[in-house]
């Protein structure tokens, strides 16, 4: 240890003091970090609609989720209005003044039209609760897409840290093929594949 402290360098840390101090001479090494820069600038982007995409899905759940409470709501009332036109008719059979009959006649066909505007409500909403679970779905199979392409673009870049470490040749090609897949990935993802 030096008098000037403990320091841990990565591999870009010391060609980048290389080419400061003896100028870019080395063509490969140069390559190497600009193609590194390019993967992390698109990784970035990836990573970013990845997680927009995500939260996005969740949203879209917790709407369906609001949607499908509120036409159990109304899935209530209507049975809470079938409960009364069921007392209705009841008391309709029961009594035999006929004055009552007609008032209970009236209240039958009364709840029997609130609750047809009710099961339209109920259904309209189911209906839409649906939708909202079809969109979260699409979201997050899109957020799988976007994770992919992330993945594939840090192994990429993982694999250019070690092409710089070995300064093999057949490393390049192999973090070339790994940028293009997670790029392809970002793509397909773009495309809503």
């Amino acid at each position: 240890m030096s008098g000037h402290g403990f320091h841990v360098h990565g591999p870009h840390d010391h060609e980048i003091e290389h080419v400061a101090q003896h100028g870019a001479s080395d063509g490969f090494a140069s390559k190497i970090a600009v193609m590194t820069a390019v993967l992390a600038t698109i990784g970035a982007v990836f990573g970013y609609m990845g997680g927009l995409t995500q939260a996005n899905a969740g949203l879209f759940k917790n709407d369906a989720a609001i949607h499908k409470t509120a036409a159990s709501d109304q899935w209530n009332y209507y049975q809470s209005k079938s409960s009364k036109q069921n007392m209705a008719e009841l008391a309709m059979d029961l009594t035999s003044n006929e004055e009552a009959k007609a008032k209970y006649k009236e209240k039958i066909a009364r709840y029997e039209k609130e609750k047809a505007e009710i099961k339209l409500a109920a259904e309209k909403l189911e209906h839409e609760s649906e939708e909202w679970n079809e969109k979260s779905d699409h979201q997050l199979h899109e957020h799988h897409r976007w994770a992919q392409a992330t993945t594939a673009l840090q192994v990429a870049i993982a694999m250019a840290a070690i092409t710089l470490l070995t300064k093999k040749k057949w490393m390049e090609h192999l973090t070339i093929a790994a940028g293009l897949i997670g790029i392809g990935l970002g793509v397909a993802a773009w495309m809503h594949y």
